[in-house]
């Protein structure tokens, strides 16, 4: 007896894409076949590898097949007929083989001569097959005001939980010029999936508000010497900086951002070659604000965790030239303080955590507000003689807040905002 399908049946399966029918027959589809590059660019982000206000640094993935890539871009024009006028900047190429088992080809161009607070529309692509139109606008040449919005660790749940949490951000704060990250991006440091992930949960917004990285230690992996070397996948996905000392490219970098120098610092490795760089850094600073970003924070927030090394040869120089503010990671707490403890410079220290991974935390004396279990990210906004700081939960309920005021000759002036939120622990102390 013949069996007949409804014309119905038939339509739906011939509409359905390949890979779900693959999953209602195998069950979960590959990473393989999910993150396989293809023609078209993805995973487009924009960083900065030079100044702010007139260059701009855009990063995409393609598969092998292209081999030659361009860049375009354009004053932004609200009228649709621009693109005979956008000018091509020829993009650099790099092949990366991943675990998945294929090679993808990563182009980045650095845009250059740039007018400051300008709107720019670009795409990327290999002349036949483009991305979509993003837009950016460079930074201002003078301080202005401006915010930024600062994840600590993403690393686990990254397209189930930490996702949320950026377009929380994002969607609450779609103002803040660009996103800093303080390590541990993702889990595996070489796991193509764990970088597709990560991408997934800004999507497009990656291609039109820039990211300030620093490496954690998730960022590293033991090579067959059992030596930690840097994730492949660092340079290929970001291009940043290389003004930091030499090897540590790209890791360890310097960018001045409308009146605030923001200083990125590698902490797994080299912490003395980096103390004599930063000193540099700092003694010749005409900017109002410093912000200093790294992993591994000065004073630990989670049980059994510490970084002596660290504090005993970064600290003193965050004192000497009296650092506005340090953003770190890698406890999974959340913890902030330093003020009271340190009256003759005032350095508000911050540990937050974004993804899902969860310590318990190790309650200090220095911490003014603290607390576990949390997802979190912050908003930092700058103006003039004040910056402004909240912590605001995966719900976007305000946590903590504070104010650092600049005062003529003397220390910063602390204002605590600290919300009436009751403290987030999950077992007495």
């Amino acid at each position: 007896m013949k069996k007949f399908v409804s014309l119905s049946a038939l339509a739906l399966a011939l509409a359905l894409p390949t890979f779900l029918v693959a999953r209602q027959a195998t069950g979960p589809v590959s990473p393989a076949i999910l993150y396989k590059p293809t023609p078209r660019p993805d995973r487009v982000i924009l960083t900065w590898a030079a100044d702010p206000a007139t260059t701009q640094a855009v990063t995409w993935r393609t598969d092998e097949t292209v081999t030659k890539s361009v860049a375009q871009i354009i004053e932004s024009d609200a009228g649709p007929k621009f693109e005979p006028q956008a000018q091509s900047v020829d993009a650099k190429t790099e092949a990366l083989s991943t675990d998945l088992g294929f090679t993808a080809h990563y182009h980045s161009v650095v845009f250059r001569n740039l007018k400051p607070s300008t709107a720019y529309s670009y795409r990327v692509g290999d002349g036949q097959n483009w991305s979509e139109w993003f837009t950016f606008k460079t930074a201002s040449a003078k301080a202005e005001p401006f915010s930024f919005i600062y994840f600590g660790d993403v690393q686990n749940g990254i397209r189930s939980l930490w996702s949320r949490v950026f377009r929380r951000a994002y969607s609450d704060h779609p103002e803040a010029k660009f996103f800093l990250y303080a390590g541990d991006l993702v889990n595996r440091a070489n796991q193509d999936a764990d970088w597709a992930e990560l991408h997934e949960g800004p999507g497009w917004v990656n291609g039109c508000t820039p990211t300030i990285p620093t490496p954690g230690n998730h960022e590293t992996e033991k090579d067959a010497e059992g030596i930690y070397r840097l994730s492949r996948h660092w340079r290929p996905e970001f291009t940043l900086p290389e003004n930091g000392p030499r090897g540590l490219e790209e890791t360890c970098y310097t960018l001045d951002y409308q009146g605030v120098r923001i200083i990125s610092l590698n902490s797994n490795e080299r912490h003395q070659d980096q103390a004599q760089w930063l000193e540099g850094q700092l003694k010749n600073n005409p900017m109002r604000w410093t912000v200093v970003t790294f992993h591994h924070p000065v004073f630990s927030s989670a049980e059994r965790r510490d970084n002596p090394e660290i504090r005993a040869i970064w600290k003193p120089i965050f004192d000497k030239y009296k650092v506005d503010l340090v953003l770190q990671g890698h406890d999974h707490t959340y913890a902030r303080g330093g003020l009271k403890n340190v009256p003759d410079h005032g350095t508000m220290y911050v540990v937050s955590v974004s993804g899902s991974k969860m310590y318990d935390l190790n309650p200090q004396s220095w911490m003014n507000r603290r607390a576990e279990d949390t997802q979190f990210y912050q908003v930092i906004r700058v103006d003039k003689d004040k910056l402004t700081y909240e912590a605001r939960m995966a719900s976007g309920e305000l946590y903590d807040a504070f104010e650092l005021r600049k005062r003529s000759g003397q220390t910063n002036q602390l204002v605590e905002k600290t919300p009436r939120t009751p403290e987030r622990r999950r077992k007495a102390e």
